[in-house]
């Protein structure tokens, strides 16, 4: 009887990850995953102070890239993988905001602010995927793609969790989340035959804190509780180990999937 070495199966040694947006709640939560799994990391952002002293580690860089400069992202992909190799794993956690992002509700959204937010997420998000295959195509590279998603892209806004306080529904979210998760199917049905798995990882809502604090509308927080099975918000820590999984070999046979970590918010 063969004996597997289920704990390797988790070990990035060898690969180099590219970590869009490695700066954020999410992404810096997976640099450190990825980096305790021993992966080379390659972290784009379009912010310049690095959290929590990152780039002090080992086989660890950083690159500016914005991702609503949507006609230099090939020039940028094609340099930054000249100079560090076309990556083992992508992961883009990115998500840029700016301060319309609060008037996309279907009351007060503008056809201007709609299209930039579909170009700044879902299309640069498709484009900077499609560049990224590609390249794993034509080096031959049995690659993982992930794509963060959220509970949004999947089931409708429960408007109940927003009563009494100034939050609002968000159509672009709902837009941008939806496309990348279907993003993720076609690219998986094209990109299979090569050895590209593409999947979805799906957070629901996520815990932020400051100075130890969490920074939630109380409303808002006892209404979320009240409604998730497991009477919570998510960590980034946990999505994090999500996505350690899509990245290695323990998710081998795993490609075209939505891997949900919600803390059973969709299931009712």
């Amino acid at each position: 009887m063969k004996i597997i070495d289920y704990k390797n199966k988790f070990n990035l040694k060898n690969k180099t990850a590219l970590v869009i947006g490695g700066f954020g709640l999410i992404g810096s939560e997976v640099v450190n995953a990825f980096a305790q799994s021993h992966a080379r990391l390659i972290i784009l952002d379009k912010e310049k102070k690095f959290p929590l002293n990152i780039l002090k580690k080992k086989n660890m860089y950083y690159e500016y890239f914005n991702t609503n400069e949507l006609n230099k992202i090939k020039k940028k992909i094609d340099i930054i993988f000249s100079k560090y190799g076309v990556p083992d794993i992508l992961i883009n956690c990115s998500y840029p905001q700016e301060k319309d992002w609060k008037k996309s509700s279907f009351k007060n959204i503008s056809l201007n602010i709609l299209k930039k937010y579909i170009e700044n997420n879902l299309i640069s998000q498709s484009w900077i995927s499609r560049l990224v295959a590609e390249k794993m195509k034509n080096k031959k590279i049995n690659g993982s793609i992930i794509h963060l998603g959220s509970i949004y892209g999947i089931v409708g806004q429960d408007l109940n969790i927003y009563e009494n306080t100034s939050m609002k529904e968000n159509i672009s979210y709902s837009i941008i989340k939806g496309g990348i998760t279907n993003l993720t199917r076609q690219m998986a049905s094209y990109y299979g035959k090569y050895k590209i798995r593409v999947n979805t990882l799906v957070p629901g809502g996520i815990e932020y804190t400051k100075n130890d604090r969490l920074i939630h509308n109380p409303i808002f927080l006892r209404n979320y509780k009240k409604r998730c099975p497991i009477k919570r918000l998510g960590k980034a820590e946990e999505v994090a180990s999500a996505a350690l999984f899509l990245a290695s070999d323990a998710s081998s046979y795993v490609t075209g999937s939505t891997l949900v970590v919600d803390g059973g918010w969709t299931s009712i």
